[in-house]
């Protein structure tokens, strides 16, 4: 778990971590989450002067952010988790806000990151798996079941490798980092690989990782094509492990998109600018957002 205290403009005034704890049951991480919001609190009383005026929170799965539950994560194991009402209860009646890890990571690199200035984006984290948030004039779109963005659930290779949504081929299957640690793994012979590894191959010219690597910078295209024929975004912008390969990965991955590019416009794609601590940043805009609306109102 990642933490942080934002103040008003977005800037990082304390950053914290803490280990999930999810081995030890979903009711356990929902009371790690409650306790360290209410230390982080604490922290800002002592030695910043002021208590947090609201919170955000940013959650994996499936989110219903109206209501403040936490659906279901299937990493976490929780279902229907009021997790808004917990927290305000938890941290004594403060406004509290609730987002998807993706799209609340997707507001912070849209309005201070990479995104900064840019009207329409699409944020795509490349980890274990696939996600996307779509950016629009400074906010994020949910779309109307809370379920937009999810690109890695494209099917680019129809009948490939299974996925965990029920599906064979889709995006995340072949082309997220976990992805290319399996095949990277298979065609080295070492079982320890990851996609880590596969990169710094590529860049030494082993002809085994290359061809892993375009495989998935392939699949990686064809599902980004896709995307920005329905949603036409000024700026691509990607994330996640895969993303630390710098120009290992965008130097080949613009170059595919390009190729594919008929008569829609080539945004420009773009490295993530704010790593790991996204989500932290953007949970905290969700909290002075949800501020601004409660004064307006």
């Amino acid at each position: 778990m990642k933490a942080a205290l934002v103040g008003a403009d977005g800037t990082l005034l304390h950053e914290a971590r803490r280990a999930t704890g999810r081995d030890r049951g979903a009711d356990a991480v929902v009371e790690s989450i409650l306790g360290f919001a209410t230390d982080l609190r604490a922290y800002g009383t002592t030695h910043l002067g002021a208590a947090a005026e609201a919170a955000g929170v940013a959650v994996p799965g499936i989110v219903d952010a109206e209501d403040g539950i936490a659906v279901y994560a299937a990493n976490l194991g929780w279902r229907d988790v009021p997790l808004r009402a917990l927290l305000a209860e938890r941290l004594g009646g403060v406004p509290v806000a609730l987002g998807h890890d993706v799209r609340t990571g997707g507001l912070a690199e849209g309005r201070i990151g990479a995104g900064k200035g840019t009207d329409r984006f699409l944020f795509v984290p490349l980890g274990t798996g696939i996600a996307g948030a779509i950016g629009i004039a400074g906010a994020i779109e949910a779309g109307a079941h809370g379920c937009a963005g999810e690109i890695g659930h494209i099917v680019v290779r129809p009948g490939g490798p299974a996925c965990g949504c029920g599906q064979h081929g889709c995006l995340e299957t072949v082309a997220s980092a976990a992805a290319v640690t399996r095949a990277w793994a298979t065609a080295s012979g070492d079982a320890e690989a990851d996609a880590a590894d596969c990169a710094k191959a590529v860049a030494s010219g082993d002809a085994r990782a290359v061809r892993v690597w375009r495989d998935a910078v392939d699949a990686l295209a064809d599902g980004l094509v896709t995307a920005l024929t329905l949603l036409d975004p000024r700026t691509l912008i990607i994330g996640g492990g895969l993303a630390e390969a710098g120009e290992t990965l965008f130097t080949p991955l613009r170059a595919a998109v390009e190729e594919r590019v008929t008569f829609q416009k080539l945004p420009a794609i773009v490295p993530a600018a704010l790593g790991d601590t996204a989500g932290c940043l953007g949970a905290g805009l969700l909290a002075w957002d949800l501020l601004a609306t409660e004064v307006s109102a």
